[in-house]
């Protein structure tokens, strides 16, 4: 059984950074494309950044140049650098296993990041 564990969220002043963190475990690391999302109060579940099994990366616009999405094949985690954050980035935070060869995907349970001084 595949499980995500997300941790790393908090409380930070605008302007401020956190990392996020999501631990795989039950299945070959390496065969899943990851991916972060977000749902913010009162807004829609959100694709903020993944990364693919070979590493390429994309993010949403409203993240680029502040967001860094990276990922350790040999510890199974992907991580989420969040740098210059801003009250909008407030959200939860979740994480996402996608399998490359079959379409199928698992979820974290999530973590919270509010982002207000």
């Amino acid at each position: 059984q595949v499980q995500l564990v997300e941790s790393g969220g908090g409380l930070v002043q605008p302007g401020g950074s956190l990392r996020l963190t999501c631990v795989v475990s039950g299945s070959i690391f390496r065969f899943f494309n990851m991916g972060w999302y977000r749902q913010g109060p009162g807004k829609q579940r959100e694709l903020v950044a993944n990364i693919t099994s070979g590493g390429s990366a994309n993010y949403v616009d409203s993240v680029k140049g502040r967001f860094t999405i990276s990922r350790d094949n040999a510890k199974n985690t992907v991580y989420l650098q969040m740098n210059s954050l801003k009250p909008g980035d407030t959200a939860v935070y979740y994480c996402k296993a996608e399998s490359v060869f079959k379409a199928i995907g698992y979820w974290g349970q999530g973590t919270h990041v509010t982002v207000s001084s």
